[in-house]
C-alpha cells in the first residue's frame, strides 16, 4: 500500500518518458521515411525521374537538384516543427501530474 505513490512516481518519471522517446525516434524516422530525405540525399546530383535522353541530361539534372532542394527544405522545415511539437508533449508529460497537484490551490 506504501509503495503506491512510489510506483506512480517511478512509472511517470522513469518508464513512460523512456518510452514517449522510443516512440518519438519511431516517428521521426517513418517521417524521413514519408519525406524520403534520405534518399534525396543520396541521389541529389542525379537527373530527376533518371532520364538520360541525349540534350536532357544536364537540364535533367538541373531540375532534380531545383526540386530535391525545395522537397529537403519543405521536409526539414516540417520537421523543425514536429520536434517543436514533440518536446512541448514531452515537458507537458512531466509537468502533468506537478501542475495537477499544484493548479487547485492557486487563486486566479
Amino acid at each position: 500500500m506504501f509503495t503506491l505513490p512510489v510506483d506512480i512516481l517511478k512509472f511517470w518519471y522513469l518508464d513512460a518518458p523512456v518510452s514517449l522517446l522510443r516512440y518519438f525516434l519511431t516517428l521521426n524516422k517513418s517521417f524521413f521515411n514519408v519525406f524520403s530525405i534520405p534518399l534525396m540525399l543520396k541521389t541529389f546530383f542525379r537527373p530527376w525521374k533518371n532520364e538520360y535522353r541525349e540534350g536532357l541530361v544536364k537540364f535533367s539534372i538541373f531540375m532534380g537538384i531545383a526540386f530535391k532542394s525545395l522537397f529537403i527544405f519543405v521536409g526539414l522545415f516540417t520537421f523543425v516543427f514536429l520536434l517543436i511539437f514533440e518536446a512541448a508533449v514531452f515537458i507537458g508529460f512531466l509537468i502533468l501530474p506537478i501542475a495537477a497537484f499544484y493548479l487547485p490551490f492557486v487563486k486566479f
